[in-house]
């Protein structure tokens, strides 16, 4: 291989390392009411794709859900699952799950009813509970601590 052939490579090379780094990262589309569509993954890349995107206020409410959980499960896994941040325990199941509505940021807890005290929204499924975030809403940060840890030692859902 000649000289001209590498210069040639390195060029193009350039040419695409360049391109690539200068195109900004697409903007995720945004389903009904605001939920950002995200591809499925696991970890914590996928989860912070979807903070991102959270429309408006709703993004620093998910990086203070994200934030608090995080702090209070040392370890958490965490995974983007059906354009929703799911977060559990390891071989246990998924404890929590996040989701954006069109006036508010809806907190999952999949064994909620058994958590003490149980949080306020009530669901179709029996141990299913929920906690709606407005974006005026001043968030309990030591409530949802509570509820957090406790029901990251409940078993959890497998999905």
């Amino acid at each position: 291989m000649g000289v001209n052939a590498t210069e040639k490579r390195s060029k193009t090379a350039a040419k695409v390392t360049s391109k690539t780094a200068a195109e900004p990262a697409a903007t995720p589309k945004l389903l009904s009411g605001g939920n950002p569509q995200i591809a499925k993954g696991h970890g914590d890349a996928p989860v912070q794709a979807y903070i991102a995107a959270m429309p408006g206020w709703k993004s620093e409410i998910g990086r203070r859900l994200d934030g608090i959980i995080t702090a209070t499960v040392p370890g958490v896994s965490k995974a983007v699952k059906w354009n929703s941040p799911f977060y559990g325990i390891e071989g246990q199941g998924w404890f929590l799950g996040v989701h954006c509505f069109t006036r508010y940021v809806k907190v999952v807890f999949f064994r909620g009813a058994l958590l003490d005290p149980p949080p306020p929204g009530a669901s179709k499924q029996k141990d299913v509970r929920y906690l709606d975030i407005r974006e005026d809403d001043d968030i309990d940060e030591a409530q949802l601590t509570a509820w957090v840890e406790q029901a990251s030692r409940l078993p959890g859902e497998r999905m």
